[in-house]
């Protein structure tokens, strides 16, 4: 089946789906995107991935492209028309097309809006759950706004692939003070061997991730204890258990850290759980 995508106001077969050369997203990376979780056919959280995106908008002044209702029926449509049971839904603003400068465009010009959707194998998702995956660390080399959800992601592209070519699933940053920030597609948690869950704060160095939003939303339900703070690798290693959470990995443990193993080497037992439950907390439309 042809996979349909959304491009400046229509429904094209992506044979056919084409962006302006001078679009600024291609040639800046001046946009925002956002990846929301597609499971039974619906969106999940797509409200805070909305908001999310309105707030990135807003920090790089880029107009809103049109009502967030109406971005929310384009993103269901394109769903269906992809047949998208489980999977994911891509959605992109860019600040439009201009004449290449840096500055802004003088005149005013109409923001870019791409939406595509694909569907992923459950299976696959569970199979990475169940080993567990490895991590890598490297040092911190983003530009220090990562709270907007840009679209320029060179480093991050970076570190996945060394983290691909050490044999890892993913790169975690390590600052210039030691301590972890994030990874380079998701969002970094380790678990003491008091049970308390630590994540670092999202007032600073990371992006606050829906489903890192969720997750804390949940911790109460679920009587885990929890704690806002930097951590380092080092105590990462000696955690007994970590994690990583995306929209498209949801609660994803980590068995291994710069090669040495995290606990008993195996996915932990409070990962497994907040995995199993997260959907419990999640919002459908």
């Amino acid at each position: 089946m042809s996979r349909i995508a959304y491009v400046n106001g229509r429904y094209l077969d992506m044979r056919d789906a084409s962006v302006n050369i001078e679009d600024r997203g291609y040639q800046f990376a001046d946009g925002v995107y956002e990846v929301c979780e597609v499971r039974g056919g619906k969106l999940v959280d797509m409200p805070r991935h909305l908001a999310r995106l309105q707030r990135s908008l807003g920090e790089l002044r880029i107009k809103e492209p049109m009502p967030l209702a109406a971005l929310s029926v384009v993103m269901h449509e394109v769903v269906r028309r992809n047949r998208v049971n489980y999977g994911i839904v891509y959605l992109q603003v860019t600040r439009g097309v201009a004449r290449r400068d840096h500055g802004f465009p003088a005149a005013p010009v109409k923001p870019a809006v791409v939406v595509t959707a694909r569907s992923l194998d459950p299976a696959k998702g569970q199979a990475n759950a169940a080993h567990g995956i490895k991590v890598i660390t490297l040092p911190e080399n983003r530009w220090p706004r990562v709270d907007i959800k840009s679209t320029a992601l060179l480093p991050n592209v970076l570190a996945k692939q060394a983290a691909r070519e050490a044999g890892a699933y993913e790169a975690w940053y390590v600052d210039r003070d030691g301590y972890v920030t994030e990874g380079s597609s998701s969002n970094a948690w380790i678990v003491t061997k008091e049970g308390r869950v630590v994540t670092r704060s999202a007032d600073a160095g990371i992006l606050a991730g829906v489903t890192r939003a969720v997750l804390m939303d949940a911790f109460e339900a679920l009587q885990v204890r929890f704690e806002e703070r930097p951590f380092t690798p080092a105590e990462a290693a000696g955690a007994a258990e970590a994690f990583v959470t995306a929209s498209s990995q949801i609660v994803m443990p980590v068995v291994a850290i710069d090669g040495q193993p995290i606990g008993d080497g195996k996915p932990g037992a409070l990962a497994k759980r907040l995995r199993e439950q997260f959907h419990r907390f999640a919002v459908f439309s």
